[in-house]
């Protein structure tokens, strides 16, 4: 069609994603998915996984593209607007670019992007560029031997190289870095020394027990204050950004730097009162939130025959149910957070 029409056809859309807009008891506008194309990973990142690797599903247990395109299209219709590709590593899933070519088609669908560990991005780098919003590379260190370390692989390396072809695309880029305690706690600098000639925004990420064995610590000693306290000392010109609704990150920059950083307080949990987000795994269970252990089972609903309707009705229906925040959904679990990320898309 015409621009003039395809412009219309938007603004129909737009109005139609208002009128069609999931929200749950707290009033939150839920609008945005992150959905697990697979739960296999090349890498065994110690806050993640355990060394030997957790035990991945089947084949047939594991949505089909199919089965995940279906879904997306029923929940940009309940007014999802954004869908981040998650993982394990989504580029260890063969045919993944014919995937997201088809969903970049969904009508009402605003953003796509990605996290990925940047592994095995050389291939794939002018489709990246076509298809992402922007990318978010997990990378917890600069140095190699910490890297390995930290990933139990040695491809330091590559993910530098596809992080800087990334770059000189025009790409925007996110880095995601764990934050831990005796393990690269000296890479907190270095990265935001990265943003001083970079166009590039780092985010440091509290540690969380989701590593396929539990809990690490009695007490987290690394929280967001103890992280931007630590990053003072050295870069005391430090400037707050405005952090935009449902953001997971509080925003920053160091005064004449290019890029930025952000702190995302995701064991502190106080970013849960704006949640815009719900998770699809791979395995096809609808989660609410991060820390609850209950889910939709929408792969058991596709394979039993039901109808678009129906299985829009029962994500409404969970959206209305999701908590409050984190800590309401670990204490209803019953039982200590001790899944891998990987399983529960990261």
């Amino acid at each position: 069609g015409s621009p003039k029409s395809l412009k219309h056809q938007r603004s129909i859309q737009k109005r139609k994603g208002r009128l069609n807009s999931m929200k749950d008891k707290f009033g939150r506008t839920i609008n945005y998915v992150r959905l697990a194309v697979t739960d296999r990973c090349n890498l065994r990142c110690q806050y993640c996984m355990p060394l030997e690797g957790i035990k991945f599903l089947p084949k047939k247990e594991v949505l089909s593209y199919e089965e995940m395109e279906r879904l997306m299209q029923i929940m940009v219709g309940l007014g999802v607007t954004k869908v981040r590709i998650t993982g394990g590593e989504p580029f260890v899933r063969r045919d993944l670019i014919v995937f997201l070519r088809k969903l970049r088609q969904i009508e009402g669908l605003q953003k796509l992007n990605i996290t990925t560990n940047a592994t095995l991005l050389k291939p794939h780098l002018s489709e990246v560029k076509e298809l992402f919003d922007s990318v978010n590379v997990s990378l917890d260190s600069l140095d190699p031997q910490r890297f390995l370390e930290i990933t139990r692989r040695d491809s330091f390396a590559e993910v530098m190289q596809n992080i800087k072809a990334l770059l000189a695309l025009d790409i925007p880029v996110k880095i995601n870095a764990v934050v831990m305690q005796d393990k690269n706690i000296a890479d907190i600098l270095p990265m935001v020394e990265w943003t001083r000639h970079t166009n590039i925004d780092v985010r440091f990420i509290e540690e969380m027990p989701f590593n396929g064995v539990g809990q690490q610590y009695p007490k987290l000693v690394w929280d967001y204050k103890k992280i931007l306290a630590h990053i003072q000392e050295t870069y005391p010109e430090v400037e707050s950004l405005e952090n935009p609704n449902g953001a997971t990150a509080l925003n920053y920059k160091v005064k004449g730097f290019k890029g930025k950083f952000g702190i995302i307080p995701a064991f502190s949990r106080t970013f849960c009162g704006t949640c815009n987000r719900i998770r699809l795994t791979a395995k096809g269970k609808l989660r609410t939130c991060l820390y609850s252990n209950n889910g939709l089972d929408l792969k058991g609903l596709l394979r039993s025959g039901k109808s678009d309707l129906e299985i829009a009705n029962a994500i409404k229906a969970a959206v209305l149910g999701k908590y409050k925040n984190g800590f309401e959904a670990e204490k209803d679990r019953g039982s200590a957070v001790s899944e891998s990320m990987t399983t529960i898309g990261g």
